[in-house]
């Protein structure tokens, strides 16, 4: 919620939340946002389903449906209202080309203004341990990039990349393509 309300995130924003999981992030932005202005979407709709009457005060400000099953990214029934993304520790468990392809598919939404997503940075061929000791690989999770990689595939997406200075779990890198 923090790095999201430090992007200017307001109750009239439409938030999608990518790989939200059991709304471990949506069990604070649905209280906050206007109701239905929360989406989520994740390769496991049971996941979110009970994410959606666990975790949630009041389940009614989330409607079932917009909970999107999506595993490649492709954001099937997700409104072009979507003002704000963002995909918390997605990507760093899968290859270079879920971020590429996430990015391309996010960029037609014309409300859109930016995007945060986390990546771990390597230049490293093999594998690194970050700052906190987890050990990151290039060719399997947990996943590291090289930062000019990132911003590369940003600007390929047609977004500008900006590295931000939050400092995340893990020695994550927290990043905005706006």
């Amino acid at each position: 919620m923090q790095a999201l309300l430090s992007q200017g995130m307001t109750p009239d924003d439409h938030l999608l939340d990518i790989g939200c999981g059991c709304l471990r992030l949506g069990h604070k932005a649905v209280p906050y946002l206007k109701p239905g202005h929360y989406w989520g979407t994740d390769a496991s709709l049971a996941l979110m389903r009970h994410g959606r009457l666990t975790e949630l005060p009041d389940p009614s400000r989330l409607p079932e449906d917009h909970l999107i099953e999506d595993a490649r990214f492709a954001f099937p029934g997700i409104p072009d209202t979507i003002t704000l993304a963002i995909a918390f520790g997605v990507f760093t468990h899968l290859p270079h080309t879920a971020l590429q392809t996430a990015l391309q598919n996010l960029r037609p939404f014309p409300n859109l203004r930016a995007t945060l997503f986390t990546t771990f940075l390597s230049d490293a061929p093999g594998p690194t341990r970050q700052p906190d000791g987890v050990v990151t690989h290039p060719d399997r999770p947990p996943y590291h990039l090289p930062e000019a990689a990132v911003r590369d595939t940003i600007a390929a997406a047609g977004f500008t990349p900006i590295r931000l200075p939050t400092l995340l779990p893990r020695g994550q890198v927290l990043w905005s393509a706006t």
